[in-house]
């Protein structure tokens, strides 16, 4: 990706950040000549280890016995079922992301319905939209898209799904750098799918649009970003990644128009000075 003044969807997740999770500062992806050569691979399962050594004795007595349980269970139904347990002990006992997020998962494979395979996918999703960590981001995305194509399988038609196995590439490899091509291929296939069906699904079109300004392919981003923001003109992550597109391009004027439109849709004194930086850094090229 060539060396951009603004960083896409940065704007989205310093909103999110500041409005969802007390955060102000927002990381930088690498640049071009930061290509990220090799990620660690994220464990699991180490991490869940790690964290249950931080709790009490009776919370850890807790899991035990739900493992005990879970290691009884001989068919597929129990042990979603016990892996369901384990969730929602991560859940409400000890609010910690990655084992529950597993343990959803696993459970939801297991389980193998639509529903929960959704849940589980876009709850993933979701958090990994937002995760600045690559290690833990592409664990995320990875995870996600698995349950997202068992869901396909299922329902071959569903948009959401393809949709949602789109995001996981763009969102997750494509922001990264990273990733088996013939898997980001088979997303963006997928929303390609929608749209060709439904021209109007904005949520398809946006997600395309990204991974066109990432991928470098700055007018076909333009394109179909502005057909979002005139379908909706408070789209705050359609705005931000059209005037990212614009700054990509050399086009000043349009850029600032539209990081313009996203301080009036934020509405925030802080995030209106951090996109004022970033237009004086791009008028000063």
């Amino acid at each position: 990706m060539k060396q951009r003044i603004l960083y896409s969807s940065i704007a989205l997740i310093f909103l999110l950040g500041l409005f969802f999770f007390g955060k102000t500062s927002v990381p930088k992806p690498p640049q071009a000549d930061e290509q990220v050569q090799s990620i660690p691979v994220f464990d699991p399962l180490a991490v869940i280890d790690s964290i249950t050594n931080t709790l009490s004795p009776s919370q850890q007595m807790q899991i035990q016995k739900l493992k005990n349980n879970m290691s009884q269970g001989d068919m597929e139904k129990q042990q979603a079922e016990q892996y369901g347990e384990l969730a929602e002990f991560w859940k409400d006992s000890a609010a910690a992301f990655v084992p529950y997020a597993y343990y959803l998962s696993q459970a939801a494979k297991l389980d193998n319905s639509e529903k929960k395979l959704t849940f589980a996918a876009q709850f993933i999703l979701e958090n990994m939209r937002r995760e600045s960590r690559a290690d833990l981001k592409l664990w995320e995305a990875q995870t996600a898209a698995g349950l997202f194509e068992q869901a396909l399988k299922l329902n071959p038609s569903n948009p959401d799904l393809k949709i949602g196995l789109g995001s996981c590439y763009v969102y997750g490899e494509g922001m990264i750098g990273v990733g088996d091509p013939q898997k980001i291929v088979r997303g963006i296939q997928a929303l390609m799918e929608v749209v060709q069906k439904d021209s109007n699904n904005m949520k398809a079109q946006m997600v395309l649009g990204i991974a066109s300004v990432i991928s470098n392919q700055t007018e076909k981003g333009i394109n179909r970003l502005t057909k979002v923001v005139d379908f909706d003109p408070h789209n705050l992550e359609a705005v931000s990644w059209l005037a990212d597109a614009y700054a990509d391009k050399g086009d000043v004027a349009n850029a600032k128009k539209w990081y313009e439109q996203s301080k009036h849709i934020v509405n925030n004194p802080a995030f209106s000075a951090e996109v004022d930086k970033r237009i004086k850094a791009l008028e000063q090229q």
